[in-house]
């Protein structure tokens, strides 16, 4: 069955009737496995790129919630940092986030969180048509309200993107003065810095907080005794002779240039740490898995 374009949003209950789909038709078309359910009365069907991910799925579930919540809600919080392209690291995904500019009223279902709290018009945005909260305001809201360690991922993204500057974001708290979450926010911003490139760049400077180890040098260029630059590496002691490299698949696919596979890249990579080992720096690589107690990795970078 030829079903109408979706457009950059899932596929409604409401348009599909209004395009002569009958709700027969859709239940044959759910049981085949033809049309798959996304939220109430929204389908995609299986094969569905933007399933690939949790981000591009939940920016679905954004577009299938706007049109059912109240004409001065903005999309907010979370969801707000999906809009914005921001990378989510470890959090719930499966309900979309929005404001209203009211003291009350509230809401928290399956899909759906509606909070309410002051919202000016110069905090709002548009992305594709839907109005959401601007960069600052976004992430002062998920500083707030998310996790120390998923929150830093979200706001180190945002100004290694130049979304945001961190005054803007001390402005947005000052704004929010004594609203819930407003100092572990002010925690969330101190920390945040630009330079990591990665989700696991992130991680990994909260780890190495966690355990007390020395405060890395990021981004770190490593220069030979005859100026020549053999590479930069994402954290450095030079005080101690030691540098380390967090290791993820997305890095290596970052690197590849034309005409390049993943080999190249690897073996690439492989002459490089030769090089920087040569000058007598201790490396150290961890991947994603080793972020989460890094305890195996801090014994490796500061040997006893």
């Amino acid at each position: 069955m030829d079903l109408p374009s979706a457009g950059p949003g899932p596929l409604l209950r409401s348009g599909l009737l209004a395009a002569g789909v009958t709700d027969g038709e859709l239940r044959r078309l759910r049981r085949l496995r033809e049309l798959a359910p996304l939220a109430a009365g929204a389908y995609v069907v299986p094969d569905d790129p933007r399933l690939r991910s949790p981000e591009s799925r939940h920016a679905l579930l954004v577009a299938a919630a706007v049109p059912r919540v109240a004409a001065d809600a903005v999309v907010s919080h979370v969801s707000a940092a999906v809009m914005w392209g921001l990378p989510i690291w470890n959090t719930r995904l499966d309900r979309v986030h929005t404001t209203r500019p009211r003291r009350s009223g509230g809401v928290r279902t399956g899909r759906l969180h509606g909070h309410t709290a002051p919202l000016d018009p110069d905090e709002i945005r548009w992305i594709g048509g839907v109005a959401v909260t601007g960069p600052a305001r976004t992430l002062a809201d998920v500083a707030r309200t998310e996790r120390f360690e998923q929150a830093v991922v979200i706001v180190d993204a945002a100004l290694h993107r130049h979304l945001v500057t961190r005054d803007e974001l001390v402005a947005a708290l000052d704004r929010m003065s004594r609203w819930p979450g407003v100092p572990a926010a002010r925690r969330v911003i101190t920390f945040a810095d630009p330079r990591p490139e990665s989700p696991g760049e992130s991680r990994s400077r909260v780890a190495m907080a966690r355990l007390g180890l020395p405060v890395p040098v990021l981004q770190w260029e490593v220069v030979r005794a005859d100026g020549v630059t053999l590479g930069r590496v994402d954290f450095a002691w030079p005080e101690h002779g030691r540098v380390g490299e967090f290791d993820g698949y997305v890095k290596y696919g970052r690197l590849l240039r034309p005409g390049q596979v993943p080999a190249d890249v690897v073996f690439s990579e492989k002459r490089r740490e030769d090089a920087i080992r040569a000058e007598e720096l201790g490396m150290t690589r961890w991947t994603w898995p080793e972020i989460d107690t890094f305890t195996d990795v801090a014994r490796k970078l500061f040997p006893r």
